[in-house]
């Protein structure tokens, strides 16, 4: 349907691509990883026509039709949000202006007649006459209330934008669906509608996602950006992760027998496809996996980035207690009534519908804000690692990299220094460049490696994966795992949270929830009392 023929891209010397050749077909959905920089979102612009390669050919089966989620925010500011989504469906939109022009004119002709007919035969043709009850299914279904329906774009926050553009590109069925990061910025329960929609979606995805259970859910297959190739794997992305890592180990072992490690590898694609009932998509992917080539699997050229936290003094039992605590913004109620007596070991996922509310309640046990209520009382053997979510304040300076990070070491050793920069992957010339110039993931880095160097027993983290590729999220979600401590934190992924936290705590303006489970189950807790209550 969607075929890539030896395309090639090339900035100055620096080569992106060398001649890829791909087919995406079928109702399959297509997840496009690579480490941050290897082109994925360029990828997808040569994908949808809005940049062109430097030789090769994209070519889009005659007839059908792509649809592309937009990051331009202000594109459709003068636009109502149900117009909006209606656009998303290029040809009937057309059609609807055209016939709204015909049949206001003052002198309608018999040729225009003619012309009207046609175009409602191609519009009833098009299902037009449920393109409007469409559009405002999809807008509640992304959480759109039908009171914003008809409000224009530039009305509406950042957020609703986020989902009424989401909800474009979703609108009509597309024959191709192209998803760049369309995740960000939606919440748990907005992220399960549309992991449902795409897995009862007909046709094509290509998506671009940093969030891992969503890759999990949704996609048959991964293609991997790797070596400025582009390789196409069957199966969700764990499958691809702990694959590439096999033969990452195997490739290691060269003593290995070549019979001993095609056993292993055919091993691990058994219980792989035995563990694929989770997906909708089950049977169909499960087949698929049966069906791999066993050369196909492959090591990948990613790094990790070493998170390794350690704790440089064994806490106490005496933790952290919360005391019937209380915050506010402008007048409105953030949170009211926690109280919470943390136990040694915990790691406790705060959620809330408003991010304001969890970054509020960190930067109180911080003591960065005051509470409108309530107290807390760390146990007197805590030192606790902080990971802000705005970390703006620290960067201020112009230091480089060693000079900023030897400031928050006892060790001023370079040597030293170097050696917690480069388990964050930073290394040779990169140590001595500018923080000013740093990207968000790369401060988010820095700041790891601060608190790695900080040894607390206690971790405060607020939407620690914020900016990170999915080789950093994988790095910290694994270090959390293994640290031994107690760990407060906050995080949109699905998979980190539920990996992460034995107990969940949700903040609420009218009160707050404190379940000793994992979060999976914390979510099923929920739908059982919703549905409870609407019985």
């Amino acid at each position: 349907m969607l075929t890539v023929s030896n395309l090639s891209l090339q900035f100055g010397k620096r080569i992106l691509f060398d001649e890829v050749n791909i087919k995406f077909s079928g109702n399959n959905c297509y997840g496009v990883i690579g480490a941050n920089g290897a082109g994925k979102s360029t990828f997808l612009k040569m994908l949808s026509g809005e940049m062109d390669p430097n030789s090769g050919n994209i070519s889009l089966e005659p007839g059908k039709r792509m649809a592309v989620l937009t990051q331009n925010h202000f594109a459709f500011d003068e636009c109502t949000a149900l117009d909006a989504v209606m656009m998303g469906h290029k040809p009937l939109w057309n059609i609807m202006k055209e016939k709204d022009a015909l049949y206001a004119k003052p002198d309608f002709s018999e040729e225009d007649g003619i012309r009207a007919s046609d175009l409602e035969a191609e519009f009833a043709e098009m299902d037009g006459w449920n393109a409007e009850s469409d559009a405002a299914s999809l807008l509640s279904g992304l959480g759109i209330s039908e009171d914003d329906h008809y409000t224009l774009l530039q009305d509406l926050s950042g957020n609703q934008k986020v989902r009424i553009l989401l909800a474009q590109a979703l609108f009509g069925n597309p024959d191709i669906l192209i998803l760049d990061e369309p995740t960000n910025d939606l919440d748990i329960h907005t992220i399960s509608w549309l992991e449902d929609f795409l897995l009862d979606f007909p046709n094509t995805v290509i998506v671009v996602s940093h969030d891992r259970h969503f890759l999990d859910t949704v996609c048959t297959h991964i293609v991997d950006i790797d070596f400025r190739k582009v390789k196409l794997y069957t199966g969700n992305y764990t499958f691809w992760y702990e694959s590439s890592q096999l033969a990452l180990r195997q490739q290691a072992n060269q003593n290995k027998k070549a019979e001993e490690k095609k056993k292993e590898l055919q091993d691990f694609i058994s219980r792989f496809s035995a563990n694929a009932s989770k997906s909708k998509q089950a049977t169909s992917r499960k087949k698929l996996l049966e069906k791999i080539n066993l050369d196909e699997i492959q090591p990948s050229s990613r790094r990790y980035p070493a998170i390794i936290l350690q704790q440089t003094r064994e806490a106490g039992d005496q933790i952290l207690r919360i005391d019937n605590l209380s915050a506010s913004s402008d007048g409105e109620a953030l949170f009211k009534g926690l109280s919470v007596n943390v136990n040694k070991g915990d790691k406790i996922a705060f959620i809330s519908k408003s991010g304001l509310a969890t970054t509020t309640l960190f930067r109180i046990l911080m003591s960065e804000l005051k509470a409108d209520g309530g107290s807390f009382e760390f146990g007197q053997t805590i030192s606790v690692g902080y990971l802000p979510n705005d970390n703006t304040e620290y960067f201020e300076g112009k230091d480089n990299l060693i000079d900023w990070l030897r400031q928050y070491s006892v060790e001023k050793d370079e040597v030293y220094i170097r050696g917690f920069l480069g388990k964050m992957l930073f290394s040779g010339e990169e140590t001595l460049k500018s923080v000013t110039v740093l990207s968000g993931g790369e401060k988010v880095r820095c700041m790891t490696s601060r608190m790695m160097l900080a040894g607390g027993n206690v971790l405060i983290l607020d939407e620690p994966t914020n900016h990170l590729d999915l080789e950093s999220i994988t790095a910290f979600n694994n270090a959390l795992k293994d640290f031994p401590g107690t760990v407060l934190f906050t995080s949109h992924d699905h998979e980190f949270t539920q990996t992460v936290a034995n107990r969940i705590v949700e903040l609420n303006p009218a009160g707050c929830t404190d379940k000793m489970m994992t979060y999976d189950d914390f979510l099923a807790f929920q739908k059982a009392q919703l549905k409870k209550a609407t019985a």
